[in-house]
C-alpha cells in the first residue's frame, strides 16, 4: 500500500510538470498522429493531459478501488481518446477526453465492484455512479419541507429524477447494500463447520448420465446406419449431402451435379426419408422424429 502510494505520488508530479499545450499546438500533434502515426505527437499529447486524467480518476476513490488501478484505467481512456479524436471538428481534446477518460474508469469500477454484474447499459451506469447523490438529495430536500418519504416513494423519486425503470433502482438498491460474501464461509456455528459451497447443487454430468448417453448415442448410430444401408446409392448420396454435412448443399447444386432438376431432387430426397423412417420405427418407435 505504501509503495503504490509513493507510485502515486510521483505519477501526480510528473503530470504536473508536464508541458500545457495551446490550441494551435495540440491541433498540431493530433493531426501528427493521425495522419502520420507519429509517435511522439502521440506521447507528447497524453503526457500533456495525464494531468486531467489522474484529476479525475481521484474523484472515483469513494469506490474503494485502488488509485493507481484508477489512475492506470484513466490512462488507458485518454489513449483511446487520442486514437480516435478528430481534429477536423473544431473540438479541444480535453473537451473530447473526458468523455473517454470517465467512461473508463466507471467501466473499471463497475468491474470490480461485485463479482456479480452490476449493470452495462447506460442508464444502469447512471443509476450506479448517481443514486446515492441523488437519494440523499431528495431525502435532504423532504426533511426540509417537514415530509417523511417511505422506501417506495424514495424509489419511485430516484426512478423519475434519473429516467430509469422502477425495478432497477430496487435492483440496484440490492447492489449497493453489501459486498459479495465468500463461498468458502460457513453457514452458522452449528453446522460443523459447513461452508455455503457445500449447498450448492453439482450440476455437472454424473458417471451414470453419461453412460446412459454414451449408450443411447451408439444405439441410435446403428439404427441410423441400418436405415441408411436400405437405400440406394443415389438416395444415400443426397442424403449424405443434405443432412450429414456441417454445410447442407441445396436442391439446386445437387441437382446439377446429378443432372437432375430441384424438383425431382426435392423428389427422391423425399422418398428417402420416408424409407429411412419406416426402417426406424420397425427398430423403435421413439427415434423415428429425427427425420421429421
Amino acid at each position: 500500500m505504501a509503495l503504490d502510494n509513493v507510485r502515486d505520488m510521483s505519477l501526480s508530479r510528473t503530470a504536473m510538470k508536464a508541458e500545457l499545450l495551446d490550441a494551435e499546438t495540440e491541433l498540431r500533434l493530433a493531426y501528427a498522429w493521425r495522419d502520420e502515426r507519429d509517435e511522439a505527437a502521440l506521447h507528447r499529447l497524453i503526457t500533456a493531459y495525464m494531468r486531467l486524467a489522474i484529476s479525475m480518476a481521484s474523484k472515483f476513490k469513494r469506490y474503494g478501488a485502488p488509485m493507481n488501478d484508477l489512475i492506470q484505467e484513466a490512462g488507458l481512456g485518454l489513449m483511446k481518446a487520442a486514437d480516435k479524436f478528430d481534429p477536423d471538428r473544431g473540438v479541444r481534446f480535453s473537451t473530447y477526453a473526458v468523455w473517454w477518460i470517465k467512461a473508463s474508469i466507471q467501466d473499471y469500477v463497475m468491474r470490480n465492484w461485485s463479482m456479480v454484474r452490476t449493470g452495462s447499459t447506460s442508464s444502469q451506469k447512471s443509476l450506479f455512479f448517481n443514486m446515492r447523490r441523488v437519494q440523499a438529495r431528495l431525502e435532504r430536500e423532504s426533511a426540509a419541507a417537514g415530509e417523511t418519504l417511505d422506501k417506495h416513494q424514495l424509489r419511485q423519486m430516484i426512478s423519475t429524477e434519473i429516467g430509469v425503470p422502477l425495478h432497477d433502482v430496487e435492483m440496484m438498491e440490492g447492489r449497493l447494500s453489501g459486498s459479495d460474501y465468500s463461498l468458502n464461509a460457513t453457514q452458522s456455528v452449528d453446522d460443523e463447520g459447513r461452508e455455503w459451497i457445500d449447498a450448492l447443487e453439482d450440476d455437472s454430468t454424473q458417471a451414470a448420465e453419461k453412460v446412459e448417453h454414451s449408450h443411447d448415442t451408439e444405439q441410435l448410430r446403428e439404427w441410423l446406419l441400418t436405415a441408411l444401408n436400405g437405400l440406394n446409392e443415389r438416395e444415400r448420396f443426397i442424403v449424405r449431402e443434405r443432412k450429414l454435412r456441417e454445410d447442407p448443399r441445396t436442391l439446386e447444386s445437387l441437382g446439377q451435379e446429378l443432372s437432375l432438376s430441384k424438383e425431382r431432387v426435392r423428389q427422391l430426397e423425399a422418398a428417402a426419408f420416408t424409407k429411412m423412417r419406416k426402417a426406424l420405427e420397425n427398430q423403435s418407435r421413439e427415434v423415428h422424429h429425427f427425420l421429421v
